[in-house]
């Protein structure tokens, strides 16, 4: 699978990380094969975690990608910009944790099948 880019992407070009289709062309993103309904913002940030597939991206380095700049000191545009997107993904594919919190950071997108709960 080649790896996920924000490059003008082909017609009709479409990258599979688990269960979550990226459709770079329509800034489009589907879980379980339902919408999630991103914002414009909210898939640029989906795009840079997606980009660095399985790799934990500081929360300076994603605010500097998206927003273009330093991030400011104590700034949590990113934090609720991921939960955003992270609530979006986990109401179309429940049962999935997709993005993954490193405490102090920053993030990593890696869809993992949760766990069964021990009855």
């Amino acid at each position: 699978m080649r790896p996920f880019t924000l490059a003008a992407p082909a017609p009709n070009e479409f990258h599979q990380i688990a269960n979550v289709e990226i459709r770079p062309e329509e800034l489009q993103v589907l879980a379980g094969g339902k919408r999630v309904g991103l914002t414009v913002r909210e898939y640029e940030i989906f795009s840079v975690l997606a980009e660095r597939f399985d790799r934990v991206v500081p929360r300076e380095e994603i605010y500097n990608l998206v927003w273009g700049g330093r991030m400011p000191r104590r700034d949590r545009s990113v934090d609720v910009f991921v939960r955003k997107v992270r609530t979006k993904l986990d109401a179309v594919g429940p049962g999935w944790t997709y993005i993954h919190t490193h405490f102090g950071i920053g993030y990593r997108f890696a869809p993992e099948r949760d766990r069964e709960q021990p009855v």
